[in-house]
């Protein structure tokens, strides 16, 4: 049945595609374009016929026949829905970095784990900061808080203070799901205090972007497209995926001035990875940019959100709405 008519659909479908094939496969409503789909993803069982996927049989060598395929179906159904879109990316992510066709991939799995624990800590920072400044303003909050003496950049430092205990939890499952990945297959996950150093520049780093983006939320209220972008930007350019090293020196450059968390996953890097000391870095500016950087990313910040603050006042748009 489709829709209230009853159609003939899947009807004798014989379909063979080498290898290296790109393949339309187009039908009218109805025709049975997305039930082929699943029968070829294992979600339906063929009436009759069968299916083979890289040379291996779908129902018999399930496990073989999956590694050679990867479908997203139509519909709402592509993610957990009892998981938030960052919960649902990250865990996705950990499995498509941490196995390749089916298999671990050793050479990527803990610089990439690195570079994911300190994206979790600028996700929470930012977006908790963010939306619980907005609902300060929105439920009126705010205004109160403008009647005391604690200056408002203070007031964000403090909720920075508690996202950060706040991404711990979260933080820590995306180390423990690598170091499980990894010890399963008989590696160690390296540890060194000196990295405390470098988590905590980032810790830092991004309370000036919450700053910032706290400042444009006082002028321009809902800009949670903008805290997204921020984070995409960060996750692609930040060395999260890629070292900064095997990016273009431009990017590499900005990388390093801009991004709260670049110099932090870089020295995370040397001294868990290379086994380097905190003060003989062999990559990006050294001890001293680490330590430097997020200092002047979280003056910017101050100085970024005093002066968006007074055109809010300017404005009007300090209050509720």
């Amino acid at each position: 049945m489709y829709g209230s008519a009853q159609v003939r659909a899947v009807d004798e479908v014989s379909l063979h595609i080498p290898a290296g094939t790109v393949f339309g496969f187009l039908g009218p409503n109805g025709a049975g374009k997305t039930t082929t789909i699943k029968m070829l993803a294992g979600l339906l069982t063929p009436t009759s016929g069968h299916v083979r996927l890289g040379g291996f049989d779908a129902a018999r060598q399930r496990p073989a026949a999956m590694a050679q395929f990867g479908a997203v179906l139509e519909g709402s159904r592509n993610v957990y829905w009892s998981l938030s879109a960052w919960q649902n990316l990250m865990y996705y992510l950990l499995i498509v970095l941490f196995m390749g066709r089916g298999q671990l991939r050793a050479d990527l799995l803990l610089p990439v784990l690195l570079g994911m624990v300190a994206l979790t800590f600028i996700h929470e920072q930012v977006n908790r900061v963010f939306w619980s400044y907005l609902g300060d303003i929105q439920s009126g909050v705010l205004e109160q808080t403008y009647l005391t003496p604690l200056p408002s950049a203070a007031s964000i430092l403090g909720r920075q203070g508690a996202a950060v205990i706040s991404a711990l939890p979260t933080a820590l499952a995306v180390l423990a799901t690598g170091a499980t990945a990894v010890t399963v297959q008989g590696g160690q996950v390296p540890f060194d205090m000196q990295v405390i150093v470098p988590l905590a520049a980032i810790a830092v780093g991004t309370c000036g972007l919450a700053l910032i983006l706290s400042g444009l939320t006082l002028v321009f209220k809902r800009i949670e497209i903008i805290t997204q972008l921020s984070v995409a930007v960060y996750a692609i350019a930040g060395g999260t995926l890629v070292p900064l090293a095997a990016m273009p020196d431009a990017i590499a450059l900005i990388s390093r001035l801009v991004v709260p968390i670049a110099p932090g996953i870089e020295a995370m890097r040397d001294i868990l990875l290379g086994g380097h000391s905190l003060f003989a870095l062999p990559t990006g500016w050294g001890v001293g940019w680490l330590l430097a950087q997020p200092l002047l990313i979280a003056a910017a910040g101050v100085v970024a959100f005093n002066r968006l603050e007074r055109l809010a006042r300017h404005r009007g748009t300090l209050g509720r709405y």
